[in-house]
């Protein structure tokens, strides 16, 4: 009873207003063509439930389908969890080290982003997800990481059953020079026969749901797998590009230094149970996180300085073809920026970058973001580098979590 009161338990009504959006009228789509006709293919054409083995087979689509949409509904409605509005740090000192955001009139807390689609703090932000119409963070990563686990596996289930449907009923009206494929054709020989015949709409169905299991399996498996390698080692996918900038900084000027990730628990296994956990309740409050010894609990964002106006153009033909034709397929903002403006970037590609603008010219001061939209980054033309220390953090710890990295000039990895 406790699990299904948390499924409900929204911050408010206005919750379900996530579902009348693109994402998840798509995702629940798929899941309800591929689910519906797996269990119309088995009882009707393939193996009908007065057997053992079709009894348990449509138990299991019935179990994934619930596990699947128990999974989906627990990441888009308990959502990834918000920084509290007004919060900062116990100790005021340590707010030197944290960025003010105006909209949420809080610091943010360590490894927190402001989502803009959200228009909240984010805990622990990994991305956004059109598809859940929420941020995935700290409190629904595990759901959204099991989801992403078990459509795929769903889906091999049910493409399964559609190829033997089609298979055991175009058996015996067409020749396709299979005689020496050795398949159990006992399921075609029905005796009843179907109550409603394969014909040319059932298959026509069954051919286009199989398409879409597919394409969902290797879609949504390669994010699973993207998911899990952050996981394990304790990151999110902003942390990844972060950590990325600041190996590659250290390496293009030569530093005698090592970058060690502060939250990185030493083992798979620690960093597993971080967002793992029996009770379904992630590891911590959100707000402050274990680190590894020698290093700090703050650390900086990727900071750069315009040095060509950019006009917010959704695909810029004035930037460069590669930059036309890489222009991200996403319904989130462009910042237009302005030469001498300054940008904190959590995550990017070769040409353009997410990040946030800074109204405030001092980088501990207040900030306000147009976050998760992206910067062009041409080369040469529209950002340089601003690869800058925080001295007194650098002095009380070694550890490089508290530089602020760049890219080079040219707008490429060094």
């Amino acid at each position: 009873m406790s699990t299904f009161c948390s499924i409900i338990k929204f911050e408010n009504l206005q919750e379900l207003k996530r579902l009348c959006h693109w994402g998840p009228i798509i995702a629940l789509g798929v899941i309800a063509i591929c689910s519906t006709m797996a269990m119309i293919d088995s009882v009707l054409w393939y193996w009908p439930l007065h057997t053992t083995g079709g009894s348990v087979n449509f138990i299991m689509l019935i179990n994934w389908t619930v596990m699947i949409l128990y999974n989906y509904f627990n990441a888009m409605f308990i959502g990834p969890g918000f920084v509290p509005l007004g919060w900062k740090p116990e100790n005021s000192q340590d707010s030197m080290y944290l960025q003010y955001c105006k909209v949420c009139q809080a610091y943010k807390a360590p490894r927190s982003h402001h989502c803009r689609k959200c228009n909240r703090c984010v805990m622990k932000m990994d991305h956004h997800c059109p598809w859940i119409n929420n941020c995935c963070g700290y409190q629904n990563h595990a759901s959204f990481t099991l989801f992403l686990l078990l459509a795929p596996l769903g889906c091999i289930h049910a493409a399964f059953i559609f190829v033997m449907t089609m298979y055991t009923q175009l058996y015996n009206r067409l020749s396709f020079g299979w005689n020496t494929v050795k398949i159990d054709m006992s399921a075609a020989r029905r005796d009843p026969l179907p109550i409603i015949p394969f014909g040319l709409a059932a298959f026509a169905a069954t051919l286009f749901a199989l398409g879409l299991a597919l394409g969902t399996t290797i879609a949504v498996g390669m994010l699973f797998f993207i998911q899990m390698k952050i996981i394990l080692r304790n990151k999110t996918s902003i942390e990844s590009w972060i950590e990325e900038k600041a190996k590659d900084r250290i390496q293009y000027y030569q530093l005698d230094e090592v970058f060690v990730f502060p939250y990185d628990m030493g083992s798979r296994w620690k960093n597993f149970k971080q967002v793992f956990t029996w009770s379904g309740v992630p590891e911590g409050d959100g707000l402050e996180w274990p680190i590894r010894e020698g290093c700090h609990q703050y650390s900086l964002t990727v900071r750069y300085k315009v040095i060509e106006n950019y006009s917010g153009a959704c695909c810029p033909l004035n930037k460069g073809i590669k930059t036309f034709l890489t222009s991200p397929c996403t319904e989130e903002p462009r910042i237009r920026l302005q030469t001498g403006e300054f940008i904190l970037a959590t995550r990017g590609l070769r040409y353009w970058l997410y990040g946030d603008k800074i109204l405030d010219d001092s980088f501990t001061e207040a900030t306000a973001e147009l976050c998760s939209a992206f910067l062009d980054s041409e080369s040469r033309k529209t950002i340089q580098e601003l690869s800058q220390l925080q001295l007194e953090a650098r002095k009380q710890h070694r550890s490089q979590d508290h530089l602020e990295y760049g890219k080079d000039g040219k707008g490429e990895r060094p």
